[in-house]
């Protein structure tokens, strides 16, 4: 077992990257901006504190895009195919830095092609391989996904890397290094051992702490006592509070977690919705349930608009049924409208929201801002194949409308 020092950047693709686009793949993406990229790179000025950690996953993604899913024992061709990394960790890193931010990771590989060509693509897009952990022999973590053209959805089928990384694994001296200096610290819960005794020292310096709540996992609980924001996938909140509604569902994990900040799901091609903690106010209203102001907030929004918005509240008592009330704001965010024909992959769609996430913490930005930035980028990404080739940069232009 080796821990890498600092690699080299490289712009070319890692050697196992080997894409295939059949003459019928879309290559171009069809959006309106309103400003040109030297208009875009002029009017952005990037966070001052960019450097963040991230703990979790990685993967090399074999992505196969497919007329249809097949039935059992079928035969049939791919219309589509990409060798790309993958893991969410490794995801919303790599949308981080092309962001404009400076990750660095805590992962583990293993010495074979499949880890070189994981360590190559972080270090050609800058997320900072310094403190990965290669084990001597194993196979590194890859993933199966099949991509249904037909439905719009995509199918996973995971092999954990072998050794799995334990704590040991991460000395002291390189967990001080990897969090000197650190805006943020982000897990996917997967290496949660290790993950543990990253947060707690996070914890212990008050570097704030962003967990990607995707599903219940082995040691999730114990890194959300640690949490400062907290980002969902559509059916967690429900499964974790077994509340009768996501509205009611939030409030609930507010109320459990006290140290959090907000805490977003996200509901796919619907949006958003965010439930930020407040500071007390005598002169609030009476309570209102919070399943009834979500469902206002609905009715508020624009059904023409095409491009991500957001609508907010003001700062209210939330009143959930059966768990008890929480002065907060309730913010109720919009997806971009892509046109059918555009729509080309959903992998690694909510990475690409929290790696937006991750910079707009860095950035300072209100929730008005960060919700349809995040679901920009998301959106942008959804029209390549994987998790990463449609990743933008900051200089993208269609992002300037939401940096300005």
């Amino acid at each position: 077992m080796v821990i890498l020092g600092h690699l080299k950047s490289s712009t070319l693709l890692p050697s196992w990257t080997l894409p295939y686009h059949s003459p019928t793949t879309p290559t171009t993406r069809n959006f309106k901006v309103k400003m040109s990229i030297s208009a875009t790179q002029a009017s952005i000025v990037l966070p001052e504190n960019r450097i963040i950690l991230g703990c979790g996953g990685v993967s090399v993604d074999l992505l196969a895009a497919v007329a249809s899913y097949p039935n059992p024992d079928d035969k049939i061709r791919s219309t589509s195919f990409q060798v790309q990394g993958g893991g969410n960790t490794g995801n919303a890193l790599t949308c981080a830095a092309r962001l404009g931010l400076t990750p660095r990771i805590i992962s583990k590989v293993a010495d074979d092609s499949q880890g070189k060509g994981i360590l190559e693509e972080l270090e050609a897009d800058g997320v900072d391989t310094s403190f990965m952990v290669v084990s001597d022999g194993g196979n590194s973590p890859f993933t199966y996904i099949i991509v249904d053209n037909q439905t719009k959805t995509r199918t996973c089928i995971h092999t954990p890397g072998y050794p799995p990384m334990i704590p040991s694994d991460l000395s002291q001296s390189n967990l001080l290094s990897a969090l000197d200096g650190a805006k943020l610290v982000y897990f996917d819960v997967r290496l949660h051992e290790t993950a543990a005794i990253v947060a707690e020292e996070a914890n212990r310096r008050g570097v704030p702490i962003l967990i990607d709540a995707e599903k219940k996992r082995e040691g999730l609980d114990n890194l959300l006592s640690f949490a400062s924001y907290v980002v969902c996938t559509t059916r967690f909140p429900q499964e974790w509070t077994e509340a009768s509604s996501i509205p009611s569902a939030l409030v609930s994990m507010l109320l459990r977690l006290p140290k959090v900040k907000f805490v977003i799901v996200t509901l796919g091609k619907d949006g958003c919705i965010m439930l930020q903690r407040t500071e007390m106010d005598t002169h609030l209203p009476e309570e209102m349930d919070v399943d009834d102001l979500v469902e206002k907030l609905n009715q508020e929004k624009d059904t023409n608009a095409t491009l991500p918005a957001c609508i907010c509240s003001n700062v209210a008592k939330l009143h959930a049924k059966g768990i008890g009330t929480f002065i907060g704001k309730l913010f109720v965010g919009t997806a971009e409208s892509i046109p059918e024909t555009e729509l080309i992959d959903t992998t690694g769609a909510g990475d690409a929201f929290i790696g937006a996430v991750l910079y707009s913490i860095c950035a300072n930005m209100p929730p008005e801002k960060m919700l349809p930035f995040a679901a920009q980028v998301a959106a942008i990404k959804c029209r390549a194949l994987g998790a990463r080739a449609g990743l933008p940069r900051y200089t993208d232009p269609h992002l300037a409308p939401f940096l300005v």
